[in-house]
């Protein structure tokens, strides 16, 4: 794509086009966004029911809902094409299509994911004394009436202790209702983004990239509002802090950056990935080995020592250590590792053996590679030509890349990271933003396709709904891609596009 070129009203149209597509979302997601069993008062409300209880209402829905996405997806990339020159005049511009695009999906029912209605049992538990790091939601009483997906009701938190305590007082506060609760829990995630909003230009700034390139490339992702906002993924303010803290920690304000580290660490313990890179960000480019492994040890100790602290004031220690693997229980197909393990495996049973060891050699492989190619990551000094805090920030956004590719799943929210610790680093144009728009639709079609709420007693409801959702979330994107004269050549690379032109 060449460098964007004034274009009068376009930007408007994208905005409008932007939050026409969030819109359509959150209507669509009162026919199958994902409610709380009987505990949720909006079933009993006559929009939901004249949504949810016909199959032509739920195609209707089905079908706001992708259209609603792929509009949003369009409108992305028209702004990218639209805004004229990246400058600082451009942020202003930048903020509104936040806005606009975000404000509709805080009100929306939850869509493609189930995990706020989690976060509200696990915050139920904290508040009746039970340690979520040893008691799934199914410890409760009527659990099964808050909502959560029945793949983690009997799991273990994998969360650290501060959203422990945020889930304890959004349930404190809100009474366990589940709207007020998602309400609240929505906040957190808007609070995630607006500190990348604060955050990832400054960063970009700092390594020598376009802050406000940065700005529409990664915090104005469709994917990155759908995970973050209308799923409500507690990864927003985890990816914030981190940010967050990594910018302080190359400002040579290391302690404010280890701090903030600490607390994404203690929303997602993930993060915990990010501290060797900010110690070595806190040591500088001249340092020597004695310095490097000093704030090596001063990183961690700092870190250390604050969840110690928190794990004594809320009785839980380091319990979220021994949750770590509770996502590894499940694979998904676009997932590297877990189908090559389980397609392995499920090989050897065919031919009588065993598959189940055969799968968990390959998943082990894969975890042992992640770990090696970390090290080798922290381990890996810039050279004195390269830009040093771009090339550290670089190596913590590849040992983040390893651990994602080469674990047994791969979730949607994933590829969000990589998009954010790639993208303040750089990505350029050619083949490695074409790269980010195919992904990015990628990803938008898995949402749209996957987690879709249909009552089970109308028949057929879900795989009609499915289906229309694959045909509609299709047939738009490649539109999209191939037929839309606004937007197809973004996806071909010149050469293919010089060779269809003569």
């Amino acid at each position: 794509m060449s460098a964007p070129k004034p274009a009068g009203g376009g930007v408007e149209v994208a905005l409008r086009q932007g939050l026409l597509g969030s819109v359509l979302m959150t209507l669509g997601s009162v026919g199958v966004g994902w409610l709380a069993g009987t505990s949720s008062v909006l079933i009993r409300t006559w929009p939901f029911i004249v949504a949810r209880t016909t199959l032509p209402a739920v195609v209707v829905c089905t079908i706001l809902l992708c259209a609603g996405a792929v509009l949003l997806l369009r409108a992305w990339l028209r702004l990218g094409q639209k805004v004229g020159e990246w400058t600082p005049e451009t942020r202003p511009l930048l903020k509104k299509a936040l806005w606009y695009w975000v404000t509709p999906m805080v009100f929306a029912v939850p869509l493609f994911s189930r995990d706020m209605y989690a976060y509200i049992g696990q915050g139920r538990l904290m508040l009746e004394g039970l340690d979520p790091y040893t008691n799934g939601i199914s410890s409760l009483s009527n659990y099964f009436n808050l909502g959560p997906d029945t793949l983690w009701t009997e799991a273990p938190t994998p969360y650290g202790p501060l959203w422990l305590w945020i889930e304890f007082g959004t349930v404190l506060v809100s009474g366990g209702i589940p709207e007020p609760a998602l309400f609240l829990f929505r906040l957190a995630g808007v609070l995630g983004v607006v500190l990348l909003y604060i955050y990832l230009p400054r960063i970009a700034s700092l390594v020598g990239l376009n802050p406000e390139r940065t700005l529409w490339l990664v915090v104005l992702n469709p994917v990155l509002l759908i995970n973050f906002v209308a799923s409500g993924h507690n990864d927003s303010l985890m990816m914030g802090l981190v940010v967050a803290g990594l910018y302080y920690a190359a400002t040579r304000r290391a302690v404010r950056g280890v701090i903030l580290i600490t607390a994404s660490i203690a929303i997602k313990p993930i993060t915990i990935l990010a501290l060797p890179f900010a110690g070595l960000l806190w040591a500088g480019r001249d340092a020597r080995w004695p310095r490097r492994l000093l704030c090596w040890a001063a990183t961690a100790g700092i870190s250390l020592g604050l969840l110690a602290v928190v794990g004594y004031l809320n009785g839980l220690g380091f319990g979220w250590l021994g949750a770590l693997q509770t996502p590894g229980a499940v694979w998904i197909w676009f997932a590297p590792v877990g189908l090559v393990g389980h397609a392995v495996g499920f090989a050897v049973q065919l031919l009588g053996g065993s598959g189940d060891p055969v799968t968990d050699v390959i998943l082990t492989i894969g975890k042992v590679l992640s770990v090696l190619v970390v090290l080798w990551l922290v381990f890996r000094w810039p050279r004195k030509d390269q830009d040093f805090t771009r090339e550290i920030l670089r190596n913590n956004a590849w040992a983040f890349a390893a651990v994602v590719v080469l674990a047994p799943v791969i979730q949607p929210w994933y590829m969000v990271w990589l998009l954010v610790f790639f993208g303040m680093t750089g990505i350029a144009e050619g083949w490695q933003l074409r790269l980010v728009y195919y992904l990015t639709v990628f990803f938008v079609l898995i949402a749209l396709t996957d987690q879709l709420s249909v009552f089970g007693w109308i028949p057929f409801g879900m795989p009609v709904a499915r289906g229309v959702a694959i045909v509609v979330g299709v047939a738009l994107v490649l539109h999209l891609i191939y037929a839309d004269r606004k937007t197809h050549h973004l996806f071909n690379a010149p050469r293919l596009r010089k060779r269809k032109a003569s």
